[in-house]
Formats: structure tokens, sequence, C-alpha cells
């Protein structure tokens, strides 16, 4: 089973969420779905060389995937819960418990390294019905690449017209390079001290996301927030 590397995932694998829309823009998140997990599981294990069943513990339900290790003779199992959806509780529930299992193996893990994305209004149909911010567009991965970490370090995501609406530059291969995990870190402890949005930042600085800053403008905004109040 050593030999079974979990693939990373293809642009066309990944989809996109809205996690938070306001009247400046919305804010993406990357998934896949459980089929990509079955796909997946199937070209690294084969067809019959893995197996998925669920247990229902203390009312959460959980979701056992295991992998055949022909050197050894048995079975591997790796397990999690899953969280219930607002329609259809039951199937959201076992749908989720599988791809977190699945998350467990290394397939899509690499999109916990996925960077802050924020669309702006001026690229995003924004609508407000009555007090909530709505976002009528839809947006796809049009292009991802990874660094030797099995980390995000270049993506695309374009609109349903096509258009280009957030770029991340992978290092290297344009003017700009990701800030470091440890000074963006920094960063947002400073947004939480100030109650600044990391939107706000993007609006006053000019950019599409944190993918887009050099180290001269991180010290730039670091400088400024290191000026601003802390909220009460």
């Amino acid at each position: 089973m050593e030999k079974n590397v979990i693939r990373l995932l293809k642009a066309e694998e990944i989809e996109c969420r809205a996690a938070a829309v306001n009247e400046k823009g919305v804010s993406l998140l990357l998934y896949k779905d459980a089929r990509v997990d079955q796909r997946i599981l199937d070209e690294t294990f084969g067809l019959f060389g893995w197996k998925r069943s669920h247990q229902c513990i203390e009312g959460s339900l959980y979701c056992t995937v295991e992998v055949y290790d022909s050197g050894k003779g048995e079975w591997v199992s790796k397990q999690d819960v899953g969280t219930m959806g607002h329609a259809e509780k039951e199937k959201s529930q076992a749908s989720d418990s599988f791809k977190r299992a699945c998350f467990n193996w290394g397939i899509g893990r690499e999109l916990y390294s996925a960077p802050f994305i924020w669309i702006p209004a001026s690229r995003a149909d924004i609508q407000k019905k009555g007090e909530k911010f709505f976002c009528n567009s839809r947006f796809s991965v049009r292009s991802i690449s990874y660094n030797c970490g099995r980390e995000i370090d270049g993506l695309v995501i374009a609109d349903e017209k096509g258009r280009k609406v957030y770029e991340l530059k992978a290092a290297g291969r344009g003017e700009s390079s990701r800030i470091p995990d440890t000074k963006m870190g920094l960063l947002e402890t400073e947004l939480k001290r100030t109650g600044v949005g990391m939107e706000e930042v993007m609006e006053r600085y000019h950019i599409h996301g944190p993918g887009d800053m050099s180290e001269e403008l991180y010290g730039r905004i670091m400088k400024a927030l290191a000026k601003t109040k802390s909220v009460a």
C-alpha cells in the first residue's frame, strides 16, 4: 500500500462555494464532492481495493474508509464524523463523513492550504434581499498548481462567463510570490486586533487577494495596522 500515492486534485475536480457575502464582495471556499473521492480511491487502490461503511455513535454518523494492504494482507481503516446540512440531513451527513474520512487518507488535503479568496463586488453580481446579501455569480477553478509540499501556490478562478476574477501567482512564475504562512499569521492577528477586514485591506491597496501581496506591500500594510487602535 505504501506505493499508492494519492494524487493532487485537478482544477475541474474543485468547486467554489460562497463563504461570506456583503456589499463589497464575496469570499470563496474551495471544496470537492464525494464523487471525486470515489474516483481517486478507484484510481489509487482499484475498484476492489477499498470499502466504506457507516456507524452511528452517540447520535452522530461516522464513516470508515478501509484500504487493503496487500503487503500485510489486512485492511487499514480511517474514520471521521460528518455534519448535517440544511436539506436531506441524513444524506448530507453520510456524504460529509465520507469526504472527511477521505481527507484523512490524504484526498484533497491540499485544499487546507488554499489562500483567502476574495472577489470584489465589481467582479461579482451582488444582490441584497431584505437585510441579507447574495451572490448570483458562479465561479470555477480555471487552473491550479502546487509546490513540492503539496500546497497550493498558483490559482486562477473565473466566473460563469469565463472572465478571470482572482489569481494567485506561483512563486517564480510572476511578479509576486506568496507570503510565508508565519507572516500571514501575524497579519491575521493584526486584523483581529484592529477589527479591520481582509476585504478592506484588498480594497485599500487594490489587490485581489493576499496572494497579490509583495514583501514590500506586506510591510506597508503591517505598518499601517500597527498605527491602528485595537477594537474595544
